[in-house]
């Protein structure tokens, strides 16, 4: 069974996603027979506009609401990371570019250790206001998940996983995917946004008996 999902590391919604889909599996009988493939989707809400705001004023210029209604939204996605296990930190939230995150996602693919980057890194953003843009900061965090970072330099000045990030994006454009966290299921069930791991779960066992 594979499982497809659209994400990025600034999307807290993702955040939530993959753990609720970690939690799902979790009661998945058949576990061990699925692969998990992990799509790039930058949202790229870092630009000059942003910059020296927190991410309530973000959130409110974004979609033109009030500051106090964006942060009782991003309050309210506080409280639902708490109930999965996540301690999110709005407070230390950086809005930051994350195409090298997802480069170093895509290399360490390589190395089997994609999914434990794509957690620490996910921590670090919403817990520890990690840096995306620090290339050293991230490079050393990949380093200590035990990825082999030898060949990273060369793939990344020659495009090599500059041009996986866009190829992951240009199918999304393709599937008409406009939204994230976008999850499909062996082709067959579509999941959008970060639904219980229950309704997950379900999804799940519905895909496998098809």
């Amino acid at each position: 069974m594979r499982i497809e999902l659209w994400f990025d590391f600034v999307c807290p919604y993702c955040y939530l996603g993959e753990r609720k889909l970690e939690l799902a599996l979790e009661k998945f009988e058949h576990r061990d027979e699925v692969e998990l493939i992990f799509k790039s989707f930058e949202l790229n809400m870092a630009s000059d506009s942003t910059k020296g705001k927190d991410i309530n004023q973000i959130i409110a210029d974004k979609y033109h609401v009030s500051y106090a209604q964006a942060k009782a939204n991003n309050d309210s996605i506080t409280e639902a990371g708490r109930q999965v296990g996540l301690n999110i930190r709005f407070d230390l939230f950086q809005v930051e570019r994350t195409r090298l995150a997802h480069e170093l996602v895509h290399y360490a693919a390589g190395q089997g250790k994609n999914l434990e980057l794509i957690r620490r890194l996910f921590e670090g953003v919403f817990t520890q206001g990690l840096h995306l843009e620090d290339k050293e900061v991230l490079f050393q965090l990949t380093k200590d998940l035990g990825v082999d970072l030898t060949h990273f330099q060369s793939q990344y000045e020659n495009g090599t996983l500059s041009s996986q990030v866009q190829r992951d994006e240009e199918e999304a454009a393709k599937l008409g995917i406009n939204s994230i966290p976008h999850f499909i299921i062996d082709g067959k069930y579509v999941i959008s946004g970060a639904q219980s791991p229950d309704y997950i779960l379900n999804a799940l066992n519905k895909a496998y008996h098809k």
